[in-house]
C-alpha cells in the first residue's frame, strides 16, 4: 500500500493501493477470487455468468460462507461454554437478511432465529425453523403478532416494557399457556467498533433500565402465565473486541444475583452485535476470541459471587451473513470531476444504489469495491462509486481506489452487503427490488425472486380504473 493523501476528502484510513484489483481477504467470501481472466468467482461462478444468467443490479450470497460461519459461531460458544459447565444457544438475526433459504441453512447448522415482526416470524416458519427456538423481539409488538407468536408456540418473547408484560399475559393466559419470557434491560454499557461507554442511564428505545429490573421481575413472576427466562441485554452493533461485553456482563450479573433469591434465572442473553470487514483496514475479532472472551468474562463474575454459571445466548447479527453478499452492478457513465485544485475524484455510476444499500446514507458506513468482470494494469484513481436515484446522498462507496479505466460496461463488485442491504431494500424512484442469487459449488440459483415494474404497477389500483373521460 501507498500512502495516503492529504486531502481532506479522502478519509485518512483509505491508501493507494500498489493493485487497485486485490481482493483483500477479510472483506470477500472465502470463495471470492480472480480466474486467470482476470474476472471475479464467487462460489464457483464467474461474474459475467451471473451478470449474464441474472442481470444487474444483483444480490449474491455465498450459501457455504453463510453456513461456515454459522457452524463457527456455534462451535465457538458451545466450546466456550462447555469449559465452564454450562450451555450456550446462538441465535441468527432475521432483521440482517431473512430468506426461507437462509433460515434452512442456519438452523441447519444448528442456530436459533431472532425474528422482530410477524413477517419475520411467518418467514423463519416457512423455512422450516422450530418454534421453540425462535425469539420474539420488539418494542411494540402487535396484539396479534404477540397471539400469533403465542399460537404458534414461539419459544421466547423478549418483553420491552411494563405495558407489553401485561399485553403478553392477557394472551398467554385467553389461550391456557404458560408463555415463556425474556426480560430486555439496559445496561449503560453502549458499544461501537472498537470503543465503549459505560454510563448510568441510557436513552433509547429499548428495553427498561436496569435499576428497575427487579421489580418487573417481580411482576412478570407473579403472572401465572408468564414464566421467566431470564435477562436481555444488546450494547450495540459492528463491536470489534470484548471489553464492552465484559463490563456489561459484570452489571447484568449484580442483577442476576439478586433475581436469583426470588426463583430461577435459567438464561442469561448477552446479545451481541458482532463486526465484520467492510473495508480493507477493518480487523474484526474473531468469533473464536469472542466466545472465549465473553464466556471466560461471566465466568469469572460468577465465581466471584458464588453462583453458577446460566446458560447463555448471544446474538452475533451480521458476523454470519454480511461477510457472504457482494452486490454486483453494470457502470453505466464515469465522470472526473474536479473536487479541490488538487483533487479529482471520478465519479463512477452505476445501475443501482440507495434503494438497494441504503447504509451509506442512512449511516455514513463505508464499502469498498472492485471491478468483476476484468483486472486492469491502469493507476488507482481515486472514485465514489454512486448509484442512479435523484438524491445527491445517493452513494454506494464514498471512496475508493479503482483502476483509472473503469468504463461504462464493467461490471463492479461491492462486498460485505449480506446484512441489512436486502432487508432495507426500498422502492425508491419507483426501482424495482433486486433478486437474491445463492452461489455454492459453481452453481447459482434464485433464492429470492427480483421484482418487475409490473409487479410495482399491479399495487397501484388506480392504473386500471378508468379515466373520468374514458366512463363518460
Amino acid at each position: 500500500m501507498s500512502a495516503s493523501s492529504d486531502s481532506p476528502l479522502v478519509p485518512e484510513w483509505l491508501v493507494v493501493p500498489d493493485d487497485a484489483n486485490a481482493l483483500a481477504a477479510q472483506v470477500w467470501p472465502r470463495s471470492a477470487h480472480r480466474a486467470a481472466s482476470g474476472e471475479l468467482v464467487l462460489g464457483g461462478v464467474a461474474a459475467s455468468d451471473l451478470h449474464a444468467q441474472f442481470g444487474t443490479p444483483l444480490y449474491v450470497l455465498d450459501e457455504d460462507e453463510v453456513r461456515a460461519r454459522a457452524r463457527g459461531a456455534r462451535a465457538a460458544f458451545d466450546d466456550a461454554a462447555a469449559r465452564h459447565g454450562t450451555t450456550a444457544h446462538v441465535y441468527y438475526a432475521g432483521k440482517a437478511f431473512l430468506s426461507a433459504d437462509v433460515v434452512r441453512w442456519v438452523t441447519g447448522e444448528g442456530l436459533a432465529v431472532d425474528v422482530a415482526t410477524g413477517g419475520e416470524l411467518a418467514v423463519a416458519l416457512a423455512g422450516g425453523a422450530d418454534p421453540a427456538r425462535i425469539g420474539f423481539h420488539g418494542n411494540n409488538k402487535s396484539v396479534a403478532e404477540i397471539a400469533r407468536a403465542i399460537e404458534v408456540g414461539v419459544g421466547s418473547i423478549i418483553l420491552d416494557s411494563d405495558i407489553e408484560i401485561e399485553r403478553v399475559a392477557a394472551e398467554a393466559a385467553r389461550r391456557g399457556i404458560r408463555q415463556s419470557v425474556r426480560l430486555r434491560v439496559n445496561s449503560g454499557v453502549h458499544a461501537e467498533t472498537h470503543d465503549f461507554l459505560a454510563t448510568a442511564h441510557e436513552d433509547q428505545k429499548f428495553g427498561i433500565a436496569l435499576a428497575r429490573a427487579e421489580e418487573v421481575v417481580a411482576r412478570i413472576r407473579e403472572l401465572p402465565s408468564l414464566d421467566f427466562g431470564g435477562l436481555h441485554c444488546h450494547i450495540g452493533s459492528q463491536i470489534f473486541g470484548v471489553d464492552g461485553f465484559r463490563e456489561s456482563a459484570a452489571r447484568l450479573l449484580d442483577v442476576h444475583e439478586r433475581l436469583l433469591a426470588g426463583g430461577p434465572v435459567p438464561v442469561l442473553n448477552l446479545g451481541g452485535g458482532f463486526g465484520i470487514a467492510y473495508t480493507s483496514v477493518d480487523t474484526p475479532t474473531p468469533i473464536e476470541e469472542l466466545a472465549e472472551g465473553i464466556v471466560d468474562a461471566v465466568a469469572t463474575e460468577c465465581a466471584r459471587r458464588g453462583i453458577p454459571v446460566p446458560a447463555l445466548a448471544f446474538e452475533p447479527g451480521r458476523a454470519i451473513v454480511g461477510t457472504a453478499g457482494v452486490t454486483l452492478y453494470e457502470v453505466g457513465t464515469t465522470k472526473p470531476v474536479q473536487a479541490t485544485d488538487a483533487l479529482t475524484r471520478l465519479y463512477v455510476s452505476v445501475d443501482g444504489g440507495m434503494s438497494d444499500n441504503a447504509r451509506p446514507a442512512l449511516y455514513g458506513a463505508q464499502y469498498s469495491a472492485r471491478i468483476a468482470s476484468r483486472v486492469s494494469d491502469a493507476a488507482p484513481a481515486l472514485a465514489r462509486v454512486v448509484g442512479r436515484h435523484c438524491e445527491s446522498g445517493d452513494i454506494v462507496v464514498d471512496a475508493e481506489y479503482l483502476p483509472g479505466d473503469v468504463a461504462p460496461g464493467d461490471l463492479l463488485a461491492v462486498p460485505a452487503t449480506g446484512a441489512y442491504c436486502f432487508s432495507l431494500a426500498s422502492n425508491y424512484n419507483y426501482a424495482p427490488r433486486l433478486p437474491v442469487v445463492a452461489v455454492s459449488g459453481g452453481e447459482a440459483r434464485v433464492i429470492v425472486r427480483g421484482e418487475t415494474i409490473d409487479d410495482l404497477l399491479a399495487r397501484d389500483l388506480g392504473v386500471h380504473r378508468p379515466t373520468p373521460e374514458a366512463s363518460a
